[in-house]
């Protein structure tokens, strides 16, 4: 394993600099000033993000914020989710030329299977979904986890992992969420009692699986799962000075605006 990618562990930050950190180091990644990059993170607070082309009438904007959730939209597209207790990633690589040139949905596949490897190694029977659903069922709902599509990660039909891309000429960018626990009280609160018991119905978290569910093992396992996966060698670092500099820059004059978050 001669070829060295970035592991970036973040640990809990807030969800606005969690968004710009994140197109940060896929543009560092695009201009070749860093190799393909795994980030791990989490939350400082119960967040809510929306797809990059989701309309922010699908939440109750003002009940999170009287409930202090703050509202990000990801660069990224898909749907709504409510991020908590839970692991979330990007992982961000060049497509002009390598694995990860052949296309979303092979891109999607292969970073897919790295995530069932891990999952696996944790004793979670999951499994990638293998048809792709229609345009208009994945239009149904406003949630991310309501429904699954190609390649994402299923455990007994239930989606698991909620993952979504984003694609430049010479690179992509790809975000996604494990969730540990279910937030029943807050998902009533933005989208509805009627969503939110229709969403259990679809979704499992990790913790369904496992009750015992060791979080620094699973985050190793993603780890040394990428590894596999990729016959590659994750060297733990943290961002760089142009990436801190960069996120800063796209977390004031993007991420914090309300004409990102709020347009329709």
């Amino acid at each position: 394993m001669d070829t060295k990618w970035r592991l970036i562990d973040s640990g809990p930050c807030d969800a606005f600099y969690n968004m710009a950190l994140d197109e940060a180091i896929a543009a560092e990644v695009r201009k070749e000033s860093a190799p393909p990059t795994l980030r791990l993170y989490g939350w400082d607070r119960a967040s809510l993000t929306v797809g990059c082309f989701q309309k922010a009438s699908d939440i109750n904007i003002e009940f999170c914020r009287s409930q202090d959730i703050p509202f990000v939209r990801r660069p990224t597209g898909g749907r709504a989710i409510l991020h908590g207790n839970e692991l979330t990633y990007s992982f961000s690589a060049k497509t002009d030329s390598g694995p990860f040139s052949h296309g979303l949905l092979d891109s999607y596949k292969k970073i897919s299977m790295a995530f069932l490897i891990a999952l696996w190694k944790i004793g979670v029977r999951a499994e990638p979904k293998e048809e792709r659903e229609k345009g208009r069922v994945l239009s149904r709902s406003p949630l991310c986890f309501q429904s699954s599509s190609f390649g994402e990660i299923l455990v007994e039909n239930k989606k698991l992992v909620g993952s979504a891309q984003k694609r430049w000429d010479n690179g992509l960018l790809q975000q996604g969420a494990i969730p540990y626990l279910f937030q029943k009280e807050k998902l009533e609160g933005i989208f509805g009692a009627k969503k939110t018991a229709s969403l259990r119905d679809c979704m499992k978290t990790l913790k369904d699986c496992l009750p015992l569910l060791d979080e620094d093992a699973f985050r190793k396992a993603v780890a040394s799962s990428f590894e596999e996966a990729f016959g590659i060698r994750l060297l733990l670092s943290v961002p760089s000075q142009g990436e801190s500099l960069l996120a800063e820059d796209l977390l004031h004059r993007k991420y914090l605006q309300d004409h990102w978050n709020l347009r329709q």
